[in-house]
């Protein structure tokens, strides 16, 4: 099973024309702000000698932070240009980045052959994905965690596209991060609030924990509010 051409097109030409600049792409925002207190709900379930998978990791910048939690850190991503982004920042290598397609089975088996039972990290990849691809983005995550891992999951709601419909009705349009984002033709929040919780079921996956939260994002209105995008977190395992 592969992803199509067009999908993985548009995200290597967004990719391929943001710079190395932190936080250009909009959802690039710090660690303190994403990792970190994610981090915090995900290790009660965790334990640290496990590697961790930050899938989806973009240009690594929670990837790395996450090197300086567990043991070992890999940031995958679909898109080459993405990837070449995290070696860049990553000058110590201080993680490890690879492509890789979620939807591609023995890709992923590929990597849990390597790595062993690991922790996952995934950040708003499900509702970004293709409707035909989110089974297999959910079956992804219980393949790496396998028995011993686990996977802090966190996706948009639907009350996030109320948000996203204000900051594009702004008076100049859309802030700038959010206009590269819709003119590459990819779709945040296209995922329902039902849908993820039960994709994780359907993959074996037993929620632990669960709760609402906020993505904060790079970009601010017309007003200097930073846009924050309302979402809901899950800590999921092998029961």
């Amino acid at each position: 099973m592969n992803v199509s051409e067009d999908y993985r097109n548009a995200w290597e030409s967004y990719w391929r024309e943001t710079t190395d600049a932190p936080g250009e792409a909009i959802w690039d925002a710090e660690p303190a702000l994403t990792a970190e207190p994610h981090t915090e709900l995900l290790l009660p379930y965790a334990r640290v000698a496990l590697p961790i998978v930050d899938l989806g990791c973009g240009n690594g910048t929670q990837t790395r932070y996450l090197a300086g939690r567990f043991t070992k850190a890999v940031g995958v991503d679909l898109s080459h240009a993405a990837i070449e982004h995290a070696r860049h920042a990553d000058a110590a290598g201080i993680a490890e980045f690879e492509q890789l397609n979620l939807v591609d089975g023995k890709a992923v088996r590929g990597l849990h052959e390597r790595l062993g039972d690991c922790h996952v990290y995934m950040r708003a990849v499900i509702h970004q994905s293709r409707p035909q691809d989110r089974a297999a983005v959910a079956r992804a995550v219980a393949e790496l965690v396998g028995v011993q891992g686990r996977a802090f999951v966190v996706e948009l709601v639907s009350a996030s596209r109320d948000v996203l419909r204000r900051a594009a009705s702004e008076p100049d349009g859309p802030p700038p991060k959010l206009r590269r984002v819709f003119a590459h033709g990819l779709k945040p929040a296209d995922a329902s609030d039902e849908e993820v919780p039960a994709l994780l079921a359907e993959a074996g996956l037993h929620i632990f924990a669960s709760g609402d939260t906020a993505l904060a994002q790079t970009e601010y209105l017309a007003d200097g509010t930073r846009i924050e995008l309302p979402a809901r977190w899950f800590v999921v395992g092998r029961a």
